[in-house]
């Protein structure tokens, strides 16, 4: 039994003639009557009853017919439903975004997402990497953008763009005079973020480089502004990446670049499953020409 079965057959008890029936349905009589045999043989009962003058339903097919309306109507409603959905600029788009981007990065794609893609409404939500990625494969999130590789074969990553590290200085630290700073030189007085930000690893690992040693240190941050803040107070050096400088300059701290020009690839991640992929296309290519045309960071900094 189909549905295009069901519709003939409502089709001639609404007409009660074949004939007007098979023009409404934009089909020849024959191949109606045909359908209609087919669904008769399958339900073991005859539906109709006819003539030369009339055509008359069954007790069997009245009973039929009730649950062939609401069958094709519950397809019409789930039609109607899914339609929007076709669309895959249309609706709720669920963005996790990691805390070291999130307040940098969110504030000048809003406006150049809502030109282009006017009814997709990003819902963000702004955590560490792993939970991101749970969330993410749960189906909670429907993309995250995150400053690491991906450690999953299901998840599917869009390298979005290079983001330098910068080292960030108190003012009357001994290498705030110098142009750009040796990565190793931070070492030993190096604040990072707690270890469950992905930042705190990425930046003892550019200081330690060629063998050099980064200190444990008790005195940890749960955010960059608390860190830019640490720096400031004279508790020691960090790295900042390069959208949250002017963030971080406010705060009184002197930024410098360095010398091996280190940096992170931030990615937008989604699994390979997600059934919204232009949304996806469409959110990677903003980023990415908003980071463009965003302000870079001073000439004297890459100078």
């Amino acid at each position: 039994m189909t549905l295009q079965e069901l519709a003939y057959f409502v089709a001639v008890a609404e007409h009660r003639h074949f004939g007007r029936a098979a023009e409404a349905c934009h089909i020849s009589q024959s191949t109606l009557s045909g359908q209609l045999r087919k669904l008769e043989e399958h339900l073991g009962v005859p539906l109709f009853e006819r003539n030369n003058r009339h055509v008359f339903i069954t007790p069997a097919g009245e009973k039929v017919l009730t649950h062939a309306r609401r069958a094709l109507e519950e397809v019409g409603l789930a039609e109607t439903a899914a339609r929007p959905l076709g669309n895959q600029l249309l609706g709720p788009f669920k963005l996790g975004v990691i805390p070291t981007v999130a307040p940098h990065l969110i504030p000048i794609i809003l406006e150049p997402l809502r030109q282009c893609c006017p009814e997709l409404m990003i819902e963000l939500w702004e955590d560490i990497t792993s939970v991101l990625l749970e969330r993410l494969r749960c189906q909670q999130l429907d993309a995250a953008v995150i400053a690491t590789e991906i450690p999953d074969s299901d998840l599917t990553a869009l390298s979005l763009f290079n983001e330098p590290f910068l080292a960030a200085l108190p003012p009357t630290h001994n290498l705030a005079s110098r142009k750009r700073i040796n990565e190793a030189d931070l070492a030993n007085d190096l604040l990072v973020l707690a270890d469950a930000h992905c930042l705190a690893g990425q930046a003892r690992a550019v200081c330690s480089k060629n063998g050099n040693h980064v200190p444990q240190r008790a005195m940890q941050a749960s955010s960059l502004e608390t860190l830019a803040n640490l720096v400031a107070a004279g508790y020691g050096t960090t790295l900042v990446p390069q959208l949250a400088v002017p963030a971080v300059e406010r705060l009184g701290v002197v930024i410098r670049p360095l010398k091996g020009k280190a940096f992170r690839t931030i990615r937008l991640v989604s699994r390979l499953t997600f059934a919204r992929p232009r949304a996806l296309r469409e959110l990677g290519r903003v980023i990415k020409e908003s980071i463009a045309s965003a302000p870079h960071i001073s000439d004297r900094l890459n100078s």
